[in-house]
């Protein structure tokens, strides 16, 4: 699905760009050049770079858990 028409960029481009360090619409911006023309996609993007975010984090979800300490008694 485009989610920049006006650079013809893609979710799957967007997930890539996260997926290769990129946490910030400004760094997408850079990267691919989502939101630099019109800015309608901004709100689209935005989600789009949460949803990456999210999914990369779920992906390290078994380092949350390292900081949990169970007490024997």
């Amino acid at each position: 699905m485009y989610i920049c028409v006006c650079k013809a960029i893609t979710e799957r481009q967007i997930r890539e760009a996260v997926a290769g360090g990129a946490h910030s619409l400004k760094d997408l911006r850079h990267e691919l050049g989502v939101a630099s023309e019109c800015g309608k996609c901004a709100e689209e993007a935005k989600r789009c770079l949460k949803a990456a975010l999210e999914e990369i984090g779920h992906q390290h979800h078994h380092f949350h858990h390292a900081h949990h300490h169970h007490h024997k008694k």
